[in-house]
């Protein structure tokens, strides 16, 4: 199949393809998302600050926190004030990861930088506690977010970005789908270094199916009877 031909305008210059229709996509609303895995709920320190300070705390030596700007907190009050300065906000809008398991909250995610009007959304502050980690529960958190901006909101394009050096975020966005972009060279500072900024992205185009390989690797048939895989996620991947 040939490749479609490059628009131009009037002058021959070339131009990007139209988006027929489009009108600015909803934000996210303060709604949970019901996985088998796990249940992804709107922040509420009053419920959730206990469980997630008590999960983070299985990580002794402090990993989880290298490559985030806040963190780590001494003890459960520091904690609470962090999060009850930083997310009750709209932008970043936070949510609990709950574990299926036992209905403890184990970790935070966040959608931010929203954007309604082009319909681009990204997903960041991810800080899973070590019981969440490489969990199927991790992996449909993230599907769970996805398939609210794309399927539910009809946003078009979906983002994930890291400091260059983190490698096991870079790693989990490669193993979701996203497609590596580019690197921002000293896009940021925190805790007084320097960041220089990995972008990766989906688009709505790729997410169909994206969206049907997760399914099937959540599905109950793709897990034995002691929780474990039978095919890892990039067995699912289209390829291209």
């Amino acid at each position: 199949m040939s490749a479609p031909s490059q628009r131009s305008n009037e002058l021959g210059q070339p131009i990007g393809e139209d988006v027929p229709g489009w009108t600015p996509r909803p934000a996210p609303p303060r709604e949970a998302m019901q996985g088998r895995w796990c249940r992804i709920e709107p922040i509420d320190p009053e419920r959730h600050a206990a469980d997630i300070f008590a999960a983070n705390a299985a990580d002794t030596a402090g990993g989880m926190w290298t490559y985030m700007n806040h963190g780590p907190f001494d003890d459960l009050d520091a904690y609470r004030a962090w999060m009850d300065a930083a997310c009750r906000g709209d932008d970043p809008l936070f949510h609990a990861v709950v574990d299926g398991r036992d209905g403890k909250a184990k970790g935070l995610a966040a959608y931010l930088r929203i954007n309604p009007t082009d319909g681009v959304i990204e997903v960041g502050s991810i800080a899973l506690s070590p019981a969440l980690q490489r969990t199927a529960a991790a992996t449909e958190a993230m599907y769970l977010m996805m398939r609210r901006a794309f399927d539910e909101l009809g946003y078009r394009r979906y983002e994930w970005k890291c400091d260059d050096l983190n490698l096991p975020s870079r790693r989990a966005a490669e193993r979701l789908g996203f497609l590596y972009e580019g690197t921002f060279v000293q896009a940021t500072m925190y805790k007084g270094r320097n960041r220089d900024t990995a972008w990766y992205a989906i688009t709505d185009k790729r997410w169909p199916g994206l969206r049907a390989a997760m399914e099937a690797w959540l599905d109950a048939a793709n897990f034995g009877p002691d929780g474990a895989q039978q095919k890892n996620l990039s067995a699912f991947m289209p390829t291209g």
